[in-house]
């Protein structure tokens, strides 16, 4: 058996928990393959064949990949997920609007977001945000997975497979990237950070989020939010932490404000040491917390901020 994994990239490095995806995948299957689209991604591509557990890197230049087109993507995947036993990719927004394409061509059923690898064909699973689990046996001849970062440790930089050129697949030119606005930041990534300081309705105003800012550097962390709060229009929706954000998994997550509603728990409840600041001791935050600080959010984070 052999299993594709689906490399989300920015043509110089892996992104999306490619990396994890490729340790899951190789819990699946014997070999492990890496596809990487696009042009100029000679750059991923090194990396993927630098991924402890992958045979071989199939590189297809093509400009048409550049933007992450789910539909040509899938285009040139769902011929060549013939030859393997396995089609995988991150549970990311990119890995969430390809795999269901290919599954749907394929006429097979997708196992999505999954945790843990029993066998070849059986996969666990979080359903209801997480407080249960699902083991799911796929009887597809071939089995469309996306794996959730933070439930596999990613495949370390110990490997020298092969990279070898493969055909492009057709450009069907249902979709184009106009424009692309990024946010830069000398912060970690959030998905990918040790450390995470995240806030909730609790903090008023995008102002006083402001608040949480020294606090991150000094931990060096990335900043996080509740969906409360991006509602609230306090900080940008790609700061959002929850069932509907990011999942994350940092070995620190400070909840500063934020109540714990069971759509956020979701998203964090994974992390190794989980700070919890809020002003109301019933808070459902604090039953998952290992540390909690009960009081004014505007007197102790500058406090703990200052004593750090």
């Amino acid at each position: 058996m052999t299993a594709l994994v689906i490399a989300e990239h920015d043509g110089s490095h892996l992104r999306g928990g490619t990396a994890n995806a490729v340790a899951a995948a190789a819990k699946m299957a014997g070999e492990v393959h890496v596809l990487v689209a696009g042009s100029n991604a000679q750059g991923a591509a090194g990396e993927a064949a630098k991924l402890a557990g992958v045979a071989k890197v199939l590189h297809v230049p093509g400009a048409h990949y550049d933007g992450g087109s789910p539909e040509n993507h899938a285009a040139l995947v769902v011929p060549m997920a013939r030859g393997y036993s396995h089609v995988v990719a991150g549970a990311t927004a990119f890995g969430k609007s390809v795999a269901p394409r290919v599954a749907a061509l394929l006429d097979v059923a997708q196992v999505s977001e999954i945790t843990a690898v029993e066998s070849s064909d059986t996969f666990v699973r979080p359903i209801y945000a997480g407080n249960a689990f699902a083991t799911v046996r796929s009887a597809d001849a071939v089995k469309v997975v996306t794996v959730r970062a933070t439930g596999f440790d990613a495949a370390p930089a110990t490997g020298s497979a092969p990279v070898e050129a493969a055909p492009a697949g057709p450009d069907l030119g249902r979709s184009k990237v106009l424009s692309r606005e990024l946010t830069k930041s000398a912060r970690p990534e959030l998905a990918g950070a040790r450390r995470v300081v995240s806030g909730g309705r609790g903090l008023g105003s995008a102002e006083n989020f402001k608040m949480l800012e020294a606090l991150a550097d000094k931990l060096g962390a990335a900043i996080g939010a509740s969906r409360a709060a991006v509602d609230s229009g306090f900080v940008p929706n790609d700061y959002q932490v929850g069932q509907t954000g990011k999942i994350v998994a940092p070995e620190l997550y400070v909840a500063i404000g934020i109540s714990g509603a069971i759509q956020h728990l979701a998203g964090m409840k994974d992390s190794k040491v989980i700070v919890a600041i809020n002003k109301d001791p019933e808070a459902p935050i604090f039953q998952v917390a290992d540390y909690g600080l009960v009081g004014d959010l505007f007197q102790l984070v500058p406090e703990l901020t200052a004593k750090i």
